[in-house]
């Protein structure tokens, strides 16, 4: 998913830099002064396009970047605050283990193997669910 949305991303920054040499090579007014036909542009058209397809190349790198992580670590810090006791988790580093306590800044964990554990509750990756999937 999140590589067809970097394709698609290079895909539009790529058509819009096409779309601004074009518009700059060729001007949107053309003058006729007797039989010939010369195209002359306003040195603030040419400036506003180019400023406009910057705002949009933006525009889309907020709605394809940086909204989803946002979104993202919102979820994850909503996870991470509601860790309670008897919560069986996967820790940044693929451990999976259930939680024993939920301190201001860390949880202790019981590993499978019996032992237990203090972790800061940020490596805490996901929250495993009653079927054994992990989640967000």
């Amino acid at each position: 998913m999140r590589k067809t949305r970097l394709i698609f991303l290079g895909i539009i920054i790529g058509l819009v830099t096409i779309v601004g040499l074009l518009a700059s090579c060729y001007p949107l007014s053309p003058t006729t002064s007797g039989t010939t036909t010369t195209t002359t542009s306003s040195p603030w058209t040419s400036t506003a396009l180019m400023v406009g397809f910057i705002v949009l190349i933006f525009v889309l790198m907020y709605f394809f970047t940086i909204r989803p992580q946002r979104k993202r670590q919102q979820d994850q810090g909503k996870m991470i605050q509601a860790l309670q006791r008897g919560d069986r988790v996967v820790t940044i580093g693929g451990m999976y283990a259930t939680v024993e306590s939920v301190n201001e800044d860390s949880v202790t964990l019981r590993l499978d193997s019996g032992a237990t554990a203090r972790f800061v509750k940020s490596a805490i990756a996901t929250k495993v669910s009653e079927q054994g999937q992990t989640g967000p």
